[in-house]
């Protein structure tokens, strides 16, 4: 039996969304092929081994479940490969999993550095490596990977802490115009993202996504449908087919993502299969360009006015709730939940540096 350890929670603004993934990763493991160890990463940072019920992750109750909890930590000596378990003050046991599934959302979980702790431990894991993460995880650096893998893209303008605040909104204003959308360079699920009609609705996005971030990405406004394909495999990769989200809302933001159930997801999406195929191909060239491994989602938009397709983002640990678009995705191509979590387990064995 395969020794699995699962790896929830973290530090980022997405840790509730990582109790959502995870309560469903878990759900849909196969109990006869894995030996399932789970730690949790606290909003504080705080590493445990949880093994109570899994029931209790969703609502954060696991943290109070002392009984079920012990202090925990992934060692970096690659030659002993193990977890080091934290019996009492003074024992300690280890646990050597075959592969580690991190689900984990935004900073300290897709952003490279829980990776280069996975590096140090010399244990495989689920989903890019290192740099690849950095990468996929900042828009500002993804966007000039996907510009040299000449993949169109939304212009944008980069506001960073410093900057002159008047001056950027001049620049934002001259050369993307309004509407256009405001984004912490480095998060995910919509957390931060505002949409600005006018000069002082800009000014209040910077400064909310500002709080999340030092840097900020400002993106034109694109009149279009909003799809997205899913992305499996190391150097093999291939992509599932794409789904359309249609909110009700003015933009896909947080809630609409995980709270408001009035969103709708169609898969596959309604569009002619020449665009299918050419949102396919673009997300795998920009996994590549990323030297991706292991999953990802890609975001796109389809203009109304001409059917342009123009890449918006890659979330390198997408959602895997009960509601995600990345499962869904490849349900809908005959490639079950319990299925996908095999081959990404796969994929982590056969991954290379």
């Amino acid at each position: 039996m395969k020794k699995l350890c699962v790896v929830f929670g973290g530090q980022s603004p997405e840790h509730e969304i990582s109790l959502k993934s995870v309560t469903s990763v878990l759900s849909n493991l196969d109990k006869d092929k894995y030996d399932i160890t789970v730690i949790g990463i606290t909003k504080t940072g705080a590493w445990y081994l949880y093994t109570g019920d899994h029931a209790n992750i969703i609502d954060g109750s696991w943290e109070k479940d002392s009984e079920n909890l012990k202090k925990a930590v992934i060692s970096p000596d690659a030659e002993d490969k193990c977890i080091i378990v934290f019996e009492s003050e003074s024992t300690v046991s280890k646990l050597y999993p075959d592969v580690i599934f991190p689900v984990l959302h935004g900073e300290y979980g897709e952003d490279g550095t829980v990776q280069g702790l996975f590096e140090l431990s010399g244990i495989k894991y689920v989903g890019m490596g290192v740099l690849s993460s950095a990468n996929g995880m900042d828009k500002t650096y993804s966007k000039l990977v996907f510009e040299s893998a000449g993949i169109p893209q939304a212009d944008w303008v980069v506001v960073r802490s410093g900057d002159d605040i008047e001056e950027k909104m001049n620049e934002i204003e001259e050369k993307l115009g309004y509407p256009c959308f405001v984004k912490p360079a480095c998060t995910g699920s919509s957390v931060g993202v505002g949409k600005a009609h006018n000069r002082e609705e800009l000014k209040k996005a910077i400064e909310n996504a500002s709080r999340f971030d030092r840097k900020i990405l400002v993106e034109e406004n694109i009149d279009g449908h909003e799809v997205e394909t899913a992305v499996l495999g190391n150097f093999d990769a291939e992509a599932a087919t794409v789904g359309e989200i249609m909110p009700t809302v003015e933009f896909y933001d947080f809630d609409a993502k995980y709270n408001d159930n009035t969103t709708k997801l169609q898969i596959p999406a309604d569009l002619p299969e020449e665009t299918i195929e050419l949102i396919r191909s673009y997300a795998v060239r920009g996994f590549r360009a990323l030297e991706g491994q292991g999953l990802s989602r890609v975001d796109f938009f389809v203009r109304y006015s001409d059917g342009s397709v123009v890449l918006n983002e890659i979330n390198t640990l997408p959602g895997f709730t009960d509601i995600s678009m990345y499962p869904k995705l490849w349900e809908a191509v005959g490639l079950s939940y319990s299925e996908l979590l095999d081959k990404l387990i796969e994929l982590a064995e056969e991954r290379v540096k």
